[in-house]
């Protein structure tokens, strides 16, 4: 279930000259620039292209598994056997590292769409998915570090497991992904609130955040670092590794005669 109810968000504002502003925001609309496109001078031609795919040592067009030397030359997995697992323009040994493992831990391959109300197959470059996250998903944007965010649900006995609106708050020029699930955990029902960061993981340890839910005197609390995106919305949830909510607790903060979901979840963001 994908619950859209949110109601009410606010930011409270930071340094202008720490926030992205949205201008900075819209400067790229595609996946990512390409100098290629658009019959732009450098663009390579069909030829180039071809002799970049081509083994060197057979002259076939090469197909995954692609295998490349410490020096990035590139091989076919044919020939790899064929030399031995030498290559046979520097003569340093090949080894079982093929360009598709390569790809899979590049630090600069595209970012997957951090999307969690549906499946997106939409992969691409930071600035382009917050124009995707904008424009596509329709999400909330907000300039700010410090944040109060409010949840709210009918019927929440109802709800075993549901999908709030995504919220992207842009901080220190960097932007953040807040997500809020309600799921079993066992055989419990539970809300879980987190914060991904739009980086990868080395970036996203440069920062913490913290989250706080209470009313009535009682209050809940949670601080932790930012999970990159390369990490899926499933995996931080099944993780565990932010403010989770009890369901009886949540209804508790609602306040009321608990038949409706009220929470509101306040957090701050600072960079260590």
């Amino acid at each position: 279930m994908f619950c859209k109810e949110v109601t009410e968000s606010c930011t409270t504002s930071m340094d202008p000259d720490l926030a992205t502003s949205s201008a900075e925001l819209g400067s790229s609309t595609y996946r990512k620039a390409d100098p290629g496109l658009g019959g732009n001078p450098g663009r390579p031609s069909n030829n180039d292209v071809q002799d970049l795919l081509e083994c060197p040592v057979c002259m076939d067009l090469m197909y995954p598994p692609i295998y490349q030397c410490p020096s990035g030359h590139t091989l076919c997995s044919n020939c790899k056997v064929r030399v031995h697992n030498c290559c046979p323009a520097c003569r340093h040994e090949l080894g079982n590292i093929s360009k598709l493992k390569h790809e899979k831990n590049c630090k600069y391959r595209p970012y997957n769409c951090p999307y969690a109300g549906a499946d997106c197959s939409v992969t691409g470059d930071i600035p382009f998915l917050v124009m995707h996250l904008k424009n596509d998903h329709k999400v909330d944007m907000h300039d700010g570090c410090s944040f109060s965010h409010r949840y709210v649900k009918s019927n929440p006995q109802e709800v075993g497991n549901a999908t709030w609106m995504l919220t992207v708050f842009n901080c220190f020029g960097r932007q953040f992904c807040l997500h809020f699930e309600a799921f079993l955990l066992g055989m419990a029902p539970v809300y879980m609130a987190f914060l991904r960061f739009m980086g990868d993981e080395d970036e996203a340890k440069q920062f913490s955040y913290s989250l706080e839910v209470g009313r009535n005197g009682r209050k809940l609390t949670w601080q932790g670092i930012p999970r990159s995106i390369r990490d899926s919305h499933k995996k931080v949830r099944d993780s565990q590794d932010g403010l989770i909510i009890q369901r009886n607790l949540a209804l508790l903060f609602s306040g009321g005669d608990k038949q409706e979901l009220k929470l509101k979840i306040s957090g701050r963001i600072w960079k260590e």
